[in-house]
C-alpha cells in the first residue's frame, strides 16, 4: 500500500491533537508526519504513537515534501499558507472556514459528496461541524424523497470554541456552585448553567455567521440549492458533543419508520430511537464515536410532508478531525492525490 507524507498544521490544538488520534486509530498509510503550529508552540513535543515529534513553527517552506497537509489553525493560517502547500504539490484538507465557499473548492462530507473531491485543485474544504453531521443524516432521506425545507436548532457544545472555554465552563460551574460572582472571558456572557444564542458574529440580516454556514455549506455539500433552510444556533454547557433538532418538509409524505429504516442503513449513522426505554443520542454518548446518531424520529404534526428527528455527533471527530481523515482516505483509495514520496 502506497504511504503518504503527512503534515498537521495547527498540531497542538484541540482539532490538530485529535487529527493525530484518528490517523493512527484508522491506520492511515503514513510514511512520516509533521506537525505544524504557531511560534507560541514550536518546540512543544507531542507523542504519536510511541514516537515523539517536535512540533515546527509552520513557514512557507514547511511544504516541500508534504504529500497531505491537514490544516486547523485558523482562517487567517489558512488563507495564506494552504495556497502555498497546495502550489507545493501537497493536498490541503482545510477545516476552518476560508474556502468554504469559494466556487472552486470542492467542500465535502465523504458520506455524500466523495466524487467532488476530484475537482480538487490542490485544497478541499472541511464543512462546519454543525453542518457535517446533519448533511449526513439528511442526504440518505434527500435521495429517496427531495426535501424542500429544513428548519434546524443546534446545542453545541464549548469544545468547538477550544480548550480556553472548556476551562472556562469547568471554573463557572465551580463558582456558580459556591455561590460565586462569575466574570466570563471567552464568551460574552456566563456559559456556566447558561444557554447562548450567539455563535459566531452576527450579520445583517439577523442571523449568526454560524447559522448562515448551515444554509449555505448545506446547499453546497448536497447539490441542492433550492432547499430552503433556516438555522438557530445555541452554545450550551456541554463539554463534547453537538445535538440538532431537525424538522425536515420532504416533496412527498414519508412515514417515520421508513426514515428509521433509510437512516438505519446509512453509512455514519446509528439510529438510536427507542421512547418506551428512553433510548436517544446524547452527547455523552456520542463524545469520542465516530457515529452520527439519529433518534426521536416522528411525523411533524404542523406539515403532513414533515419529519422531526435528534442529531448528536461528536464535533471533535466527525464534526472536525475524522471528516478530513477520511476526506484524504478518500482521496488516496481513489489515486487522487500526487505522491512525492
Amino acid at each position: 500500500m502506497k504511504a503518504y507524507s503527512v503534515a498537521i498544521v495547527g498540531a497542538t490544538g484541540m482539532v490538530g491533537q485529535e487529527f493525530i488520534k484518528v490517523l493512527q486509530q484508522r491506520h492511515f498509510p503514513m510514511s512520516s508526519i509533521h506537525l505544524y503550529a504557531s511560534d507560541r508552540s514550536a518546540g512543544k513535543k507531542l507523542y504519536v504513537g510511541h514516537q515523539e515529534i517536535e512540533v515546527k513553527e509552520t513557514s512557507p517552506d514547511s511544504f516541500h515534501n508534504i504529500d497531505i497537509a491537514l490544516f486547523s489553525a485558523g482562517s487567517e493560517i489558512s488563507r495564506y499558507f494552504s495556497p502555498l502547500a497546495a502550489k507545493s504539490g501537497a493536498l490541503v484538507v482545510d477545516n476552518s472556514a476560508a474556502f468554504r465557499i469559494e466556487p472552486k473548492v470542492p467542500l465535502v462530507v465523504p458520506e455524500v459528496n466523495p466524487e467532488d473531491i476530484r475537482r480538487h485543485e490542490g485544497i478541499i474544504a472541511n464543512p462546519n461541524c454543525s453542518t457535517i453531521q446533519m448533511v449526513v443524516a439528511l442526504y440518505p432521506l434527500h435521495k429517496v424523497n427531495p426535501i424542500k425545507r429544513v428548519v434546524v436548532s443546534t446545542y453545541q457544545s464549548v469544545s468547538g470554541t477550544g480548550a480556553a472555554a472548556m476551562e472556562e465552563l469547568t471554573t463557572q460551574a465551580k463558582l456558580v456552585l459556591e455561590g460565586q460572582n462569575v466574570v466570563p472571558h471567552v464568551y460574552p456572557h456566563q456559559i456556566g448553567f447558561n444557554l447562548l444564542p450567539e455563535i459566531d458574529v452576527f450579520l445583517d440580516n439577523g442571523y449568526t455567521k454560524e447559522e448562515w454556514k448551515m444554509v449555505e455549506e448545506t446547499r453546497k455539500i448536497m447539490h441542492a440549492d433550492d432547499i430552503d433552510i433556516s438555522a438557530t444556533c445555541v452554545r450550551v454547557p456541554v463539554f463534547i458533543g453537538h445535538s440538532e433538532a431537525v424538522n425536515v418538509e420532504f416533496t412527498d409524505p414519508i412515514a417515520p419508520e421508513d426514515a428509521r429504516r433509510i437512516l438505519a442503513q446509512a453509512p455514519g449513522v446509528k439510529v438510536l430511537d427507542d421512547p418506551s426505554v428512553s433510548l436517544y443520542p446524547m452527547p455523552w454518548l456520542a463524545a469520542g464515536s465516530d457515529d452520527v446518531y439519529v433518534g426521536r424520529i416522528r411525523a411533524d404534526a404542523s406539515h403532513p410532508k414533515g419529519v422531526v428527528m435528534w442529531v448528536v455527533a461528536d464535533n471533535l471527530r466527525k464534526g472536525a478531525a475524522l471528516n478530513a481523515v477520511q476526506i484524504a482516505e478518500e482521496a488516496a483509495q481513489r489515486g487522487w492525490v500526487k505522491r512525492k514520496s
